[in-house]
């Protein structure tokens, strides 16, 4: 990716102009804690990306701000056929698309662009899928590119999903980012030109702001979009992503007011936040999971026995107590307990490092068997400091006879190299993106979210039976029993260690308004201002 791409004629179209809905010359900045991989949301997954996609898109249906319900969006509404399997969607009018130096859109949102979006995702032969060779990780996790049929238009502003099996979770998963509906006439110039990596780089979207430039480790501005086709929405003329990995130096920019919002805080610092009169910490219960993952397909991981030594050497209270300083869950499941079909009967193995040590004799593990152990290098919701968890699972395992070598790349880097399954052993962790089950069990476990998000790289022909079968049905009764026998085979098969849930903090300054933490862990700042 260009390390800076500037896009001035965002400025030059009268992007900033002042209009009723927002105060002219008025911005807004985010310290944020990493650098996304790009801007084409279907290929990426972390909550990095998502948040640095978010202003730029819209999808059919969406998620209410600071909620888990879905509303309609580029869609105004959908039916259902009575067998589960089709959803028709009619399409909003008047949506315009953004423009840049390159592009200059001919023509409003329409049909084209759904199924522009999402046949590029169902079909490896689409013509702008060879010339720009591209995963979609969340999209084939949730088995969508398997699920949905086909994808046709019915008239210029209605689209037809067709399905081979029901899915109870297809309208909380196509409110997701991964779904975030492109521009099919940008695509094609872009193919003309032979500048489709511009897809990524230079994003063209129909949401409450427009991409306007990015420099990797530094900052991503975006503009606001004037024609967008809610005004109300719009509520700062420039949105500025000020990236910062450092959380105390995120800290001090806010309090210095040279961000109005920030977010992950270090567990420490949060009651000095609280107690500063020109700030707000906002909190709410983290609907997400810090976990150790297994690597199955390296040796001895591959073996049972191994992972469970492992899992039962983790001195669990003392990593909470260190790490999550007072803010934080132990976790014994493999999801979180405000998650609807959530088993509590699920329990963790006794802290045992004796019988651990008996675990790894019998599966051959001579002592001082060397495992390298991937330590995230950004803090998230789920885990506020990963550096320190692994040098304290290093002194667990050490315990039992493992010796443990940390690891760590750049996030996006951290990202890739972990679903190419190059590790032993990572630190990784979840935040739900839609609220159903599946996004769960289905998304980090199942065998078809290799090389997605399942970084165990564990693929069980029992438990995946189990999801496909959950999710398969509209009956939740149904649902809940298969979830709770598949949480239950999770937990003895070990494909992972559950360490903790995380109260989430969200500080920012006490004149932003309309800010609303999102369930899902998501920074969205369309309806958000500052208060003169």
């Amino acid at each position: 990716m260009n390390k800076n791409i500037v896009l001035p004629s965002l400025l030059a179209a009268g992007l900033l102009a002042a209009s009723p809905s927002y105060a002219a010359s008025k911005s807004l900045v985010f310290c944020s804690e990493g650098s996304p991989a790009g801007f084409d949301i279907g290929q990426y997954t972390s909550g990095t990306d998502n948040d640095a996609a978010e202003p730029i898109y819209n999808r059919l249906a969406e998620f209410e701000q600071g909620g888990t319900g879905v509303v309609p969006a580029l869609a105004t509404r959908w039916d259902v056929s009575p067998d589960g399997l089709t959803y028709t969607f009619h399409l909003r009018e008047g949506v315009k698309f953004h423009s840049n130096k390159a592009f200059k859109p001919s023509r409003d949102f329409n049909a084209d662009d759904v199924l522009f979006t999402f046949n590029r995702m169902l079909h490896k032969d689409h013509p702008f899928r060879v010339a720009y060779p591209t995963e979609f990780p969340y999209f084939t996790s949730m088995g969508l590119d398997k699920n949905i049929k086909s994808v046709e238009k019915t008239g210029p502003m209605v689209v037809v999903f067709t399905l081979n099996k029901v899915d109870a979770a297809f309208i909380q998963n196509i409110a997701m980012n991964f779904a975030s509906i492109l521009s099919a006439e940008y695509a094609d110039q872009l193919m003309a030109s032979g500048n489709l990596q511009d897809i990524n780089q230079a994003p063209i979207g129909t949401g409450p702001f427009a991409f306007g430039r990015y420099q990797k480790d530094s900052q991503i501005r975006y503009v606001a979009n004037k024609e967008f086709w809610d005004p109300s929405r719009i509520k700062v003329d420039q949105l500025i992503f000020a990236i910062i990995t450092d959380a105390s130096v995120r800290a001090q920019k806010l309090k210095r007011n040279e961000c109005q919002v920030t977010l992950n805080p270090r567990p420490a610092d949060v009651d000095a936040l609280k107690a500063d009169k020109q700030l707000k910490v906002m909190q709410e219960p983290g609907f997400n999971l810090g976990y150790i993952s297994y690597n199955v397909r390296h040796a001895p991981l591959d073996n049972l026995q191994v992972r469970q030594a492992l899992d039962m050497a983790v001195n669990k209270p003392e990593i909470i107590k260190a790490v999550y300083q007072g803010a934080g869950q132990l976790a014994q499941n493999a999801m979180p307990p405000t998650q609807w079909s959530y088993d509590d009967t699920v329990k963790d193995a006794p802290y045992n490092p004796e019988k651990a040590k008996e675990l790894l004799r019998a599966a051959g593990v001579k002592e001082g068997t060397v495992l390298n152990l991937w330590a995230m290098p950004v803090q998230r919701p789920y885990n506020p400091n990963a550096k320190l968890m692994a040098q304290m699972l290093q002194s667990d395992w050490a315990k039992v006879g493992i010796k443990v070598n940390i690891v760590s790349y750049e996030w996006g880097e951290y990202l890739k190299r972990s679903k190419n399954g190059e590790h032993d052993i990572s630190l990784i962790g979840w935040t739900g993106d839609n609220g159903d089950p599946d996004n769960w069990l289905g998304t980090l476990y199942s065998c078809a979210s290799i090389g997605g998000n399942n970084y165990s790289m564990w693929c069980d022909e029992k438990y995946d039976a189990l999801v496909k079968a959950a999710v398969a049905t509209a009956d939740k009764e149904k649902r809940i029993d298969l979830y709770k026998q598949a949480q239950h085979y999770l937990k003895e098969q070990v494909p992972i260690t559950p360490i903790a849930h995380s109260t989430v903090s969200q500080p920012l300054r006490a004149e932003v308004e309309g800010f609303q933490v999102s369930p899902f862990g998501r920074n969205n700042f369309s309806g958000v201002t500052v208060a003169d």
